[in-house]
C-alpha cells in the first residue's frame, strides 16, 4: 500500500515504491533516486515520508507515491529533446524529476522544462529548492525555467508541450492547456471540486483528444493568487 511506503532515506523510499509497485520503470526509479525529497520540504523529519507535506503558502509538496504514479503516467512522451510544462510546480520537485527524464544520453540537452506557480513566493522557493539539489546550472542554462503566472493559461511562448503536468484540481479541463499539449502529447491533472480523479488527457498526432480517469485523489483547487491566500 502507498502509506507504507515511507522510509528513513531517499533511496529506501524508491526501494519501498518499486517494492509495492508503484515505481515500474528503472528510468522512474533512476530519475526519483536522482533528485532528493529532502531538498524540496521544509521539514527534514518529513522528507520521506509517503505523505503530503506543507511547504507555505497555502500549498503542499504531494506524497512520493502521487509524484510516482504521474511520473509512470506521463514516461512515454518523456524523452530527449521533450518540452515538459508543470502547472502548480510548488516546491520545484517534479522539475528535478522531469529535466532527469528528458536529458539525453550523452548528446546536446535540448528540451525544457517549465514551472509555472501563482505566487512568488513559492517559485522563489522552488528555484532555491533546485538549487540546492544540484540543479543551479540547469537552471542557468535555461533547461529549466520557473515562471511566476497563472497556470490555468499554461505558458504558450514555450509551448507546445509533450507532457503536461497539473499539481491542483481544476474544476474541467483548462482549454488553454489543452491547446498547448503537443501532437502527439499527455496531461496528467486532477479534475472535479468535491469530487476529483486524476485524468490522462492524451492528443493524437492528428489532434483527436482523448480522456481516461484513473483514480481519484483529493487535491488543492488549482486558482488564483488572491484565493490561495485565503
Amino acid at each position: 500500500m502507498a502509506w507504507r511506503c515511507s522510509a528513513s532515506s531517499n533511496s529506501d523510499l524508491i526501494r519501498n515504491l518499486q517494492s509495492s509497485n508503484l515505481v515500474k520503470s528503472p528510468r522512474v526509479a533512476a530519475a526519483m533516486n536522482s533528485v532528493d525529497r529532502a531538498h524540496y520540504v521544509p521539514r527534514k523529519d518529513e522528507a520521506y515520508q509517503d505523505s503530503p507535506a506543507s511547504i507555505g503558502f497555502g500549498a503542499t509538496i504531494s506524497a512520493p507515491h502521487i509524484h510516482a504514479y504521474a511520473l509512470e503516467n506521463l514516461l512515454p512522451f518523456l524523452q530527449p529533446g521533450s518540452k515538459v510544462l508543470d502547472v502548480g510546480s510548488g516546491s520545484g520537485y517534479l522539475l528535478g524529476c522531469f529535466h532527469e527524464l528528458i536529458s539525453g544520453d550523452g548528446r546536446p540537452f535540448d528540451g525544457k522544462v517549465v514551472g509555472i506557480d501563482h505566487l512568488s513566493g513559492i517559485t522563489d522557493l522552488s528555484i532555491k529548492n533546485l538549487k540546492k539539489d544540484g540543479r543551479g546550472d540547469a537552471l542557468s542554462r535555461g533547461e529549466i525555467e520557473v515562471v511566476t503566472g497563472d497556470g490555468r493559461k499554461g505558458y504558450p511562448s514555450e509551448g507546445p508541450y509533450s507532457a503536461i503536468h497539473v499539481g491542483a484540481a481544476a474544476p474541467i479541463v483548462p482549454s488553454d492547456l489543452l491547446d498547448q499539449l503537443a501532437r502527439p502529447g499527455r496531461m496528467f491533472i486532477p479534475v472535479g471540486t468535491y469530487s476529483q480523479d486524476v485524468l490522462q488527457v492524451d492528443k493524437s498526432s492528428s489532434g483527436e483528444v482523448t480522456t481516461q480517469k484513473l483514480f481519484g485523489v483529493r487535491y488543492i483547487p488549482l486558482t488564483d493568487a488572491s484565493e490561495q491566500w485565503s
